[in-house]
């Protein structure tokens, strides 16, 4: 429609850039001075907005808060190459890393060989023996009940000091320093300085790089759904608005730069509101830890950028939703008609969106590359325009759904005509949960799918032994290790215990010039060597040859009779017996390997071989959950530089297992966020149609009739989106299934799980929304200006 003069309108339809400024001031000063009204829906879209615009903010700042605690730990390295010689600036580190109730603890123990000794960051100075530097996260464990149970592995040391914020990769870390002044350089590592070699960190690879990339669309796209129906808050009103503006001579185009201004001013306040909840939850999340990470608020920074690109696009996309908003309502002086409430949706534009989504992610079936950006940028504007098709089905299928429904009760009546009038308003409620719940069944999909790649099997078996205790046994040591399996045992919660003295040796190199065969060498009496094979007859100066393997001959011609193997760490070379004997493995040993020499103490001299381990296998009472706890102490007292590990079957990749939790979280926390905005979005209708409300209750119309039909006015469009997320969910995880070439296969519990958290979530809300309602139908609500 073209611009044309109105009466009463000085300007007339002037385009100068000063008419069309001063059209969007106006409308920003009707979004801040337009009475009770006015403020009120002013403050709703910024509520919408902000919470948004926070979650953008908290995701763009967690590239640069990971690399923050990748650079502190970059800075207190530890590990050196080449040989440093001693001097008055050199430290020795020795490793003591535990766990303490699941939580990686982060344990070194130094020894300082000079007056210029190099210090770790965020430490004072080196403690000395007898003395330990803790991190605050540490000391309030320390300070807790759970105290006396990790104390013991500090050695009885006094706590001396903190470790600052520039020591530790986020304030949730435990980690501690211990003095010492018996540690030697063949137990440590010797530095002039720490941080000389940053750690090499690995690649996600293809599998892992999808999944993250998945994710971030997955959480990110309900929050811009949820932006765009934010800016429409208000939205009859604002036209009632604009049609009396056309009384007193507005054109057209005027109206829609009023429209335009009083958009922009919602969107800027809530730009200011996201600002201030993201800088208030970012004081919250040093109080936060998932799987073993923490940050401090100073990390959590998003970069300018980004900022700047959210600054500039929430604006402009409530302009834009604004401006389309208005064309489906043709504003008149006489008052509003909304063109769009008798035509039939169309379906072709709506399909284009997923069809556009499927042509970018169909031909990376079979071939995704995780390392090309290209390939990232692809995946995710795939799944984005997947996923936005649900978004433009759903009023469309919402529509077809409620048009033929005639009859039932007064509040299934009410509800129906409701959705018939306006079921693009209820479509924009469940849109945001629609698009979660579909990307979260794709995700879940392809976890399930792909599980398998990340769980690898240990060679394990926890049904002789739960634990395992590695400690460190010195040259000239005895020939037995009957005082740790000893003091092991006296362990409370320890129900057995068998040990080994242990070392790795070489056999013959094949003439093929392929690396020499490899065997555990196990020194240990007869009931100790019993818990790796089936020996028989057995007596003190036997040897014992185990071929646990699927039958190398290479390993097996290595060990055997009177071959000579050689240590690992470079002891003295050893012939095996003639008299060994061959005997089988046991199927339930807790460790297995394909080569094992059993020996009798009788038969070696263990006091000539250097870096033999002590590794004795512990069982745990099985309802006692800090025996494992305990044993970890009394490991500690034997050898502070000694590890204890807890045997398992199988094993999950740990970055695999951090990232499906990451999800679980994200999706909690997108999903609170949804509701928090869905509930302002469920207020601002009730308030637009509180006349209605109170005008039904006055003539005689219950309140359990509207609550009920507020109720099915959510039911509705809920078990439509759904069903409509489940189809788009399945595809998504179907296509990302076949891009990593795996066999498509449906979790329906997890498909199950995933639709019932995003109807728990509008059911929530709803409830939420009745006190509103109940107040509104008041007779207080017939007044009007």
């Amino acid at each position: 429609m073209s611009a044309r003069h109105e009466p009463g309108d000085g300007r007339g339809a002037s385009h100068g850039g000063s008419a069309v400024l001063h059209d969007v001031l106006l409308g920003a000063r009707f979004a801040f001075t337009g009475g009770r009204d006015g403020w009120t829906r002013t403050v709703l879209t910024a509520l919408g907005v902000g919470i948004g615009v926070a979650l953008l903010l908290l995701a763009a700042a967690v590239p640069g808060a990971l690399q923050a605690r990748d650079v502190r730990n970059d800075a207190r390295t530890d590990y050196g190459i080449g040989e440093i010689p001693a001097s008055d600036r050199t430290v020795l580190v020795g490793t003591a890393d535990t766990v303490f109730r699941d939580s990686q603890v982060r344990g070194r123990v130094l020894r300082a060989e000079g007056p210029r000794a190099p210090v770790p960051p965020g430490v004072p100075a080196i403690p000395g023996p007898g003395e330990a530097v803790v991190s605050p996260a540490l000391q309030e464990v320390l300070a807790s009940p759970d105290g006396p149970l990790f104390a013991p592995r500090l050695g009885g040391a006094r706590v001396v000091g903190m470790i600052a914020p520039a020591g530790l990769t986020g304030p949730g870390e435990l980690a501690y320093y211990l003095g010492s002044d018996t540690l030697t350089a063949d137990r440590a590592t010797r530095l002039d300085a720490f941080g000389s070699f940053p750690t090499e960190r690995e690649g996600l690879g293809p599998l892992l790089t999808l999944l993250v990339v998945i994710i971030f669309v997955v959480l990110l796209l309900p929050t811009g759904v949820f932006l765009a129906a934010a800016v429409r808050f208000g939205g009859e009103r604002r036209d009632r608005r604009l049609a009396a503006l056309r009384l007193i001579g507005a054109d057209l185009r005027m109206t829609r730069r009023i429209a335009a201004g009083e958009a922009t001013a919602g969107a800027v306040l809530g730009l200011a509101a996201g600002a201030a909840f993201f800088l208030a939850g970012r004081q919250i999340v040093p109080l936060v830890t998932l799987w073993d990470i923490s940050v401090y608020a100073g990390d959590v920074r998003p970069n300018l950028p980004l900022v700047t690109a959210i600054a500039v696009a929430v604006p402009l996309v409530a302009v834009v939703v604004s401006l389309i908003a208005l064309r489906g309502v043709s504003v008149e002086p006489l008052g509003v008609a909304r063109r769009a409430a008798t035509a039939r949706r169309r379906l072709w534009w709506r399909l284009i969106l997923p069809g556009a989504g499927l042509v970018l992610l169909v031909p990376m079936i079979g071939g995704f590359d995780g390392s090309a950006v290209a390939g990232q940028y692809q995946a995710a504007a795939g799944a984005v325009l997947l996923l936005v098709g649900a978004v433009a089905l759903l009023p469309w299928l919402i529509d077809l759904v409620v048009r033929p429904l005639r009859g039932g009760p007064v509040a299934w009546q009410l509800a129906v005509r409701r959705l018939q009038f306006d079921s693009a308003t209820s479509a924009r409620l469940v849109n945001g949960i629609a698009v979660a719940v579909a990307g979260t069944i794709g995700l879940q999909m392809l976890f399930a799918g792909v599980q398998s790649r990340s769980v690898t099997s240990t060679g394990e078996n926890t049904a002789r032994a739960q634990a395992v205790v590695r400690t460190q046994v010195s040259a000239g040591a005895s020939a037995g290790i009957e005082e740790t399996v000893a003091r092991l045992r006296a362990t409370p919660g320890v129900t057995g215990a068998a040990g080994t003295l242990t070392d790795t040796v070489n056999g013959k190199p094949p003439a093929d010039g392929a690396p020499p065969p490899v065997a555990d060498l196990r020194i240990g009496d007869c009931s100790a060597l019993a818990e790796f094979a089936h020996l028989g007859e057995c007596s003190d100066g036997e040897v014992f040859l185990v071929h646990a393997g699927p039958g190398d001959p290479s390993g097996e011609a290595a060990f055997r009779p009177g071959s000579r193997v050689t240590s690992v760490d470079g002891g003295p070379a050893w012939t095996v017996p003639s008299g060994a004997r061959t005997v089988p493995a046991r199927q339930d040993a807790p460790i297995s390997s394909s080569e094992s020499i059993l020996v009798t103490p009788g038969v070696i001299d263990t006091g000539r071989r250097s870096g033999l381990v002590a590794m004795t296998f512990v069982s745990l009472a099985p309802h006692d959950p800090d025996a494992v706890e305990r044993l970890r102490n009394t490991a500690a007292r034997i050898d502070p530089l000694g590890s204890v590990g807890v045997l398992s079957a199988t094993e999950v990749a740990r970055r695999f297992d951090g990232i499906r939790r990451g999800l679980y979280v994200g999706i909690v926390v997108t999903l609170l966020l949804i509701a928090a905005s869905m509930l302002v979005g469920v207020l601002e209708q009730l308030r637009e149609r509180r006349r209605l409300l109170a005008m039904l209750v006055a003539v005689g119309v219950r309140r359990g009739s509207l609550t009920w039909s507020v109720l099915w006015q959510t039911v509705v469009p809920v078990l439509v989106g759904l069903a409509l997320a489940v189809c788009f969910g399945l595809g998504l995880g179907i296509v990302l299934l076949r891009m990593v070439s795996v066999e498509v296969s449906v979790s329906w519990p997890a498909v199950g799980w995933s639709a019932g958290l995003g109807a728990a979530v509008v059911l929530l809300v709803t409830g939420l929304s009745l006190p509103t309602l109940w107040r509104l139908t008041r007779p207080e609500g017939l007044r009007t200006e």
